[in-house]
């Protein structure tokens, strides 16, 4: 059994002093150094509104960040000050390791790309640049209906009627032999 700090005369004693008694392995001293701390140690925890087991790693944690830098200290009047830092870094800390593993837990939302992918619109451009052209070598008269018509928005046929200066009946007949030559030219592209 160790002996309670009470016993050993440390309760009165300073920081300093039991910061270098607990460096050399004075346990007497380490455990006053515990009493005095652990309930302000507890209390940041309990700020992050963690729970219990979380709130005892936290705790944990920060004695056991102490503890590496025992003979380091070199502010002890500091050390609760210290201490409640160290134990908001670790209460951080944890919560953002928790975020993290709930992050990877959760799939990913189903995102419907109603994009064509990459390859297929890649094949579109190059075929509308292909089709352009042979548009282009059509005579003059199929280039302006063909043209008149892919406009957006399409115009009516009275409308096409006017611009090319011909006869509404006209246009579906004059339409299927320019698609005719159009549909040549593409194949021997």
């Amino acid at each position: 059994m160790g002996v309670c700090a009470e016993q050993s005369g440390l309760v009165g004693e300073d920081n300093a002093s039991l910061l270098s008694a607990a460096a050399r392995g004075d346990q007497a001293a380490w455990n006053e150094l515990v009493a005095r701390y652990t309930p302000l140690l507890w209390s940041v925890a309990r700020g992050f509104r963690l729970g219990t087991a979380d709130c005892a790693d936290v705790v944990q944690n920060t004695w056991l960040k102490l503890v590496e830098k025992l003979d380091t200290v070199t502010e002890p009047d500091r050390l609760a000050a210290w201490l409640a830092t160290t134990a908001r870094r670790e209460c951080l800390q944890l919560l953002r390791r928790a975020e993290r593993r709930r992050a990877a837990d959760e799939e990913p939302p189903d995102v419907a790309d109603d994009a064509p992918p990459l390859d297929d619109a890649l094949l579109l451009a190059e075929r509308d640049l292909a089709l352009w052209r042979a548009v282009d070598r059509l005579p003059e008269a199929c280039r302006r209906l063909i043209r008149l018509l892919m406009a957006d928005p399409p115009p009516s046929y009275a409308e096409i009627a006017r611009v090319l200066d011909i006869a509404v009946g006209s246009i579906g007949p004059s339409r299927g032999r320019c698609l005719d030559r159009l549909r040549k030219l593409a194949e021997e592209v």
